[in-house]
């Protein structure tokens, strides 16, 4: 069973074995720029790890934890990072479940031009990952 705090400190350890323990195998992730969530702990955990490469410089500067429903906890983490050179500011949403795995991530990012370029070194490295024959061809952040 995890806490709130066990992502946060897998990520930063930067410590995808671990990061992926936290994580549901049901979680659904919502990205900033694609329409459809991710699903499954497996796609989700690819997606992270992408991020970990991806990302320079993260780092949490803000925590936010729910004290009104105990029966559905979640916490917030808001981070700064660079992509590519561009400086990106985003916020990490988490809902976690009777497990205390983490069932729901949801990413915000600004400002746009960092955002997009983020979805397209994302992209092109999903891509990479999934070969030519990949499900989609549009698997980004």
């Amino acid at each position: 069973m995890t806490v709130p705090g066990t992502f946060r400190k897998a990520v930063e350890a930067k410590d995808l074995s671990a990061i992926t323990g936290s994580l549901d195998p049901g979680i659904e992730f919502h990205s900033p720029v694609m329409v459809k969530p991710y699903h499954g702990r497996d796609s989700v955990a690819a997606l992270l790890g992408v991020l970990l490469e991806v990302f320079e410089d993260f780092h949490y500067t803000d925590e936010l934890v729910s004290a009104d429903r105990p029966d559905a906890p979640a916490q917030a983490l808001i981070f700064n990072a660079r992509v590519l050179g561009k400086a990106v500011q985003g916020l990490d949403l988490l809902r976690f479940g009777d497990n205390g795995l983490v069932t729901g991530l949801t990413v915000m990012v600004r400002p746009l031009p960092a955002a997009m370029t983020l979805a397209r070194a994302v992209g092109r490295r999903m891509e990479a990952a999934e070969g030519p024959g990949g499900p989609s061809g549009t698997a980004h952040l």
